[in-house]
Protein backbone atom coordinates (compact mmCIF):
# COMPACT_ATOMS: atom_id res chain seq x y z
CA UNK A 1 0.00 0.00 0.00
CA UNK A 2 1.33 3.40 -0.90
CA UNK A 3 1.11 6.48 1.26
CA UNK A 4 -1.57 7.87 -1.04
CA UNK A 5 -3.71 4.78 -0.41
CA UNK A 6 -3.22 5.16 3.33
CA UNK A 7 -4.49 8.72 3.04
CA UNK A 8 -7.90 7.35 2.01
CA UNK A 9 -8.31 6.23 5.63
CA UNK A 10 -7.76 9.75 7.00
CA UNK A 11 -11.40 10.92 6.92
CA UNK A 12 -12.10 8.30 9.59
CA UNK A 13 -9.53 9.70 12.04
CA UNK A 14 -11.31 10.90 15.14
CA UNK A 15 -14.31 8.69 14.43
CA UNK A 16 -15.01 5.68 16.60
CA UNK A 17 -12.54 2.91 15.91
CA UNK A 18 -13.68 0.75 13.04
CA UNK A 19 -11.06 -1.85 12.32
CA UNK A 20 -13.08 -3.31 9.49
CA UNK A 21 -12.24 -0.35 7.23
CA UNK A 22 -8.53 -0.74 7.84
CA UNK A 23 -8.71 -4.51 7.50
CA UNK A 24 -10.66 -4.18 4.25
CA UNK A 25 -8.04 -1.91 2.70
CA UNK A 26 -5.19 -4.14 3.90
CA UNK A 27 -6.88 -7.30 2.61
CA UNK A 28 -7.57 -5.71 -0.78
CA UNK A 29 -3.94 -4.68 -1.11
CA UNK A 30 -2.69 -8.06 0.13
CA UNK A 31 -0.18 -6.52 2.54
CA UNK A 32 0.33 -6.66 6.27
CA UNK A 33 0.47 -3.67 8.58
CA UNK A 34 4.25 -4.02 8.85
CA UNK A 35 4.66 -4.02 5.09
CA UNK A 36 2.36 -1.02 4.79
CA UNK A 37 4.32 0.89 7.42
CA UNK A 38 7.62 -0.01 5.77
CA UNK A 39 6.30 1.22 2.42
CA UNK A 40 5.06 4.48 3.99
CA UNK A 41 8.49 5.09 5.53
CA UNK A 42 10.10 4.40 2.17
CA UNK A 43 7.72 6.85 0.44
CA UNK A 44 8.51 9.57 2.98
CA UNK A 45 12.23 8.94 2.55
CA UNK A 46 11.91 9.23 -1.24
CA UNK A 47 9.97 12.49 -0.97
CA UNK A 48 12.59 13.92 1.38
CA UNK A 49 15.37 12.88 -1.00
CA UNK A 50 13.57 14.54 -3.91
CA UNK A 51 13.11 17.72 -1.86
CA UNK A 52 16.80 17.73 -0.94
CA UNK A 53 17.81 17.31 -4.58
CA UNK A 54 15.44 20.12 -5.63
CA UNK A 55 16.91 22.49 -3.03
CA UNK A 56 20.44 21.52 -4.01
CA UNK A 57 19.77 22.12 -7.70
CA UNK A 58 18.25 25.52 -6.95
CA UNK A 59 21.20 26.54 -4.77
CA UNK A 60 23.72 25.46 -7.40
CA UNK A 61 21.88 27.54 -10.01
CA UNK A 62 20.71 24.76 -12.30
CA UNK A 63 17.61 26.76 -13.19
CA UNK A 64 15.12 24.97 -10.95
CA UNK A 65 11.95 26.96 -10.43
CA UNK A 66 11.40 28.18 -6.86
CA UNK A 67 7.77 27.05 -6.96
CA UNK A 68 8.78 23.48 -7.81
CA UNK A 69 11.27 23.48 -4.95
CA UNK A 70 8.69 24.76 -2.48
CA UNK A 71 6.14 22.17 -3.63
CA UNK A 72 8.67 19.35 -3.21
CA UNK A 73 9.64 20.59 0.27
CA UNK A 74 6.01 20.92 1.37
CA UNK A 75 5.17 17.42 0.07
CA UNK A 76 8.08 16.04 2.08
CA UNK A 77 7.09 17.97 5.19
CA UNK A 78 3.43 16.99 4.98
CA UNK A 79 4.23 13.30 4.46
CA UNK A 80 6.68 13.37 7.37
CA UNK A 81 4.07 15.02 9.60
CA UNK A 82 1.57 12.32 8.65
CA UNK A 83 4.09 9.59 9.41
CA UNK A 84 4.79 11.14 12.83
CA UNK A 85 1.06 11.23 13.61
CA UNK A 86 0.78 7.56 12.64
CA UNK A 87 3.70 6.81 14.95
CA UNK A 88 2.12 8.81 17.79
CA UNK A 89 -1.24 7.05 17.38
CA UNK A 90 0.50 3.66 17.28
CA UNK A 91 2.36 4.43 20.51
CA UNK A 92 -0.87 5.65 22.14
CA UNK A 93 -2.59 2.44 21.03
CA UNK A 94 0.22 0.30 22.46
CA UNK A 95 0.13 2.16 25.78
CA UNK A 96 -3.65 1.77 25.96
CA UNK A 97 -3.36 -1.97 25.33
CA UNK A 98 -0.73 -2.26 28.04
CA UNK A 99 -3.12 -0.61 30.54
CA UNK A 100 -5.77 -3.26 29.98
CA UNK A 101 -6.00 -5.60 32.93
CA UNK A 102 -6.38 -9.26 32.18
Amino acid sequence: MKLSQALTLLPNIGAPANGSDVNKVLKESGTSFGQTLTQAISDVNNLQSEAGKAVESMVTGEGTDLHDVMIAVEKARTSFDLLMEIRNKTIDMYQEIMRIQV
